[in-house]
């Protein structure tokens, strides 16, 4: 799909689901002193962009960052100052709602995973070897069940095209030194335990997420990127039936991507081209992710 053209904006990057623009006369990120961050509708599942998108997921998940980024308070984040008040005219109409003016970082090539609950391909890991991505867990542990404390689970951020890689805490250390290093696990599972406790207060867990994070160009300061706790890069779950289920997937009612997971595994084999998503699974995901929003933000 080609990217739009915005005044005054020069589209820089595509990623699988987001679109990076720059300002005329920039010749790129690197001198840039911000950006704009469109999200876009389309959806990704498995390191692959599905056709079609999500109607309205883009500015769903663009509210919820921007939510998100105000209870944080006290964590740095990419968002230039004032963001939504002094910076809408700067926005281009065609993105209004969508987009994000940011300050450009320095980022770290490292998706900081953490995991407050088993599940996923962590769950799969756990029924072979009793760990997820090599850390030794207790036994007797079961699909959805909550860890004894969250787990920092870094990920090597790969090109557009091919697959991310979990990686070791010692591997994040020769990729970005021992003191960055450090500093994206603890900051990590600080605003991990911090946004678990603010949703589980409005009855949904956040079962794991993934946050991105770069360095401030004047003063090196550690600041959160990208989209955060969205429904694209969280798992969450309706907190009621995961206390009341008596099964794996009766405790995992999600508010996320999940059914476009289920409807994808269960329909193809991860080779090839993806299948179209039906229109049924785009409308429950749509669904969810309203659901989510409201849920979180209701006064």
């Amino acid at each position: 799909m080609a990217a739009l053209q915005l005044d005054g904006w020069r589209h820089e990057y595509s990623g699988k689901v987001r679109d990076l623009y720059v300002p005329l006369g920039s010749a790129g990120l690197a001198d840039a002193d911000r950006v704009l961050v469109v999200a876009s509708d389309r959806v990704s599942a498995f390191d692959h962009v599905l056709e079609p998108g999500i109607p309205g997921k883009g500015e769903l998940l663009t509210t919820l960052s921007l939510w998100w980024f105000d209870q944080l308070d006290g964590v740095p984040n990419h968002l230039v100052p004032d963001h939504g008040i002094d910076t809408k005219s700067l926005i281009p109409a065609a993105v209004a709602g969508r987009a994000m003016l940011c300050k450009t970082l320095d980022m770290y090539p490292i998706e900081c995973v953490v995991r407050g609950y088993l599940t996923g391909s962590g769950w799969l890991e756990y029924e072979a070897s009793q760990t997820v991505c090599g850390i030794p867990l207790p036994a007797g542990l079961s699909n959805g069940d909550r860890l004894p404390e969250p787990i920092y689970t870094p990920a090597w951020k790969a090109p557009m095209g091919e697959h991310d890689e979990n990686i070791s805490f010692e591997r994040t250390v020769e990729l970005v030194g021992a003191e960055a290093a450090a500093a994206l696990r603890d900051a990590s599972l600080e605003i991990f335990r911090r946004a678990s406790a603010i949703a589980e207060a409005r009855g949904v867990i956040l079962a794991d997420t993934k946050f991105e994070f770069g360095a401030d160009r004047t003063t090196g300061l550690l600041t959160l990127a990208d989209e955060v706790l969205t429904s694209d890069s969280s798992r969450y779950w309706d907190a009621a039936s995961w206390q009341a289920g008596t099964t794996p997937r009766e405790r995992m009612a999600s508010f996320d991507k999940q059914i476009v997971r289920d409807w994808l595994s269960a329909h193809w084999d991860q080779t090839g081209t993806p299948p179209e998503l039906p229109a049924e699974i785009v409308e429950q995901t749509a669904a969810r992710y309203r659901e989510l929003l409201g849920l979180l933000t209701a006064a």
